[in-house]
């Protein structure tokens, strides 16, 4: 199986029986303690989904750091900036539809024209919060965070990486955006897996290559880069184009701006065809930013796996999911389309 073993993933990754299951939203909970207990100077602010969000953590151990804004997610974005700008690390935390979609003005004016050092995290993003339908999907959120200067954006793929973001933009001065999802999913990595700001890591390698830029090896008929829980979806679609004879490269594209430009032109060199997936609308997503990428440094056929322009619905979240034509069987049909038009 050509999991790469630098990337210190979990053993029986392809075992969806065997694997844990929690959403992203818990690492979140668990990363803002970790970051609390480090640095007094960070603080929490929620608009009234404590629990939900998993800020409630933190605003038990420390209180005096805690602050409940209520429903009002513009005055939460207001508030932080002002207490950035005195010093403290907020963290403010919403479901994504309101934070950043309600506050977006307020984000972009008072955090991120003031490069104030403010986290947000947008939790409960994606067709996969379910039931709660379209308007509580956020699925738009990339796409209006992206374009924002100074800001920085991320997806996390599991729980533990959830954590590890959470505690790493604590450490990085600035505004930065991290999605978390509402569903338990798959929890493939590890505490070992390694986690860096910008950085794409590959987790899946085509046959008899042992790393990137390996002189002599065999190299990949496509590219495959995911970012979030759907990136679990990536590997198992790489695992059955395997079968077929299709060999492929999955990247996990986590650190959204600032992207990791040269691995992901690399992979587009090696395997000539990408295909990219996300969560998200495929409009001014994570896919948007890997098309950037290439049209300027390498075109190659590409294919886009998410939201084709359409909003949510409710349902349950896998069944969604497929739904919305980003199940393993969508992954693989689009990997085979581009590998014929290389």
């Amino acid at each position: 199986m050509p999991v790469n073993p630098k990337a210190k993933l979990v053993e029986k990754i392809l075992d969806l029986k065997s694997l844990e299951q929690k959403p992203t939203r818990d690492g979140y909970g668990l990363g803002l303690v970790q970051a609390g207990d480090e640095n007094p100077d960070v603080a929490a602010l929620c608009a009234d989904l404590t629990e939900s969000t998993r800020t409630e953590a933190f605003a038990k151990k420390y209180p005096e750091r805690f602050v409940e804004m209520g429903v009002a997610e513009q005055n939460m974005a207001s508030v932080a900036a002002g207490m950035s700008l005195v010093g403290k690390i907020p963290y403010i935390t919403s479901y994504a539809m309101f934070s950043p979609g309600r506050n977006w003005e307020q984000m972009r004016t008072t955090i991120c024209y003031n490069d104030a050092n403010v986290k947000i995290i947008g939790s409960h993003a994606g067709v996969s919060v379910g039931p709660d339908g379209a308007t509580h999907q956020a699925i738009e959120d990339i796409a209006i965070t992206r374009p924002i200067p100074n800001m920085r954006v991320f997806a996390p793929c599991d729980a533990h990486e959830a954590k590890k973001i959470t505690y790493a933009i604590s450490k990085v001065y600035g505004p930065c955006y991290a999605r978390f999802a509402r569903e338990k999913t798959p929890v493939f990595t590890t505490e070992e897996t390694p986690f860096e700001i910008g950085k794409a890591q590959v987790f899946w390698m085509e046959p008899g290559r042992p790393s990137i830029g390996g002189s002599g090896q065999a190299k990949p008929d496509v590219a495959i880069i995911a970012c979030g829980p759907l990136l679990h979806n990536a590997i198992l679609a790489a695992a059955e184009l395997e079968k077929e004879g299709v060999t492929v490269r999955v990247l996990n594209a986590v650190s959204i701006k600032p992207m990791d430009e040269e691995t992901i032109i690399q992979s587009a060199k090696d395997a000539g065809s990408v295909v990219t997936v996300e969560e998200h609308q495929v409009s001014g997503g994570m896919g948007s930013a890997v098309a950037e990428v290439l049209v300027k440094n390498y075109p190659v056929p590409m294919e886009f796996i998410g939201v084709q322009n359409r909003f949510g619905e409710s349902g349950l979240p896998n069944e969604l999911v497929d739904h919305f034509g980003m199940g393993v069987k969508h992954i693989v049909a689009a990997a085979k389309r581009v590998v014929t038009r290389k």
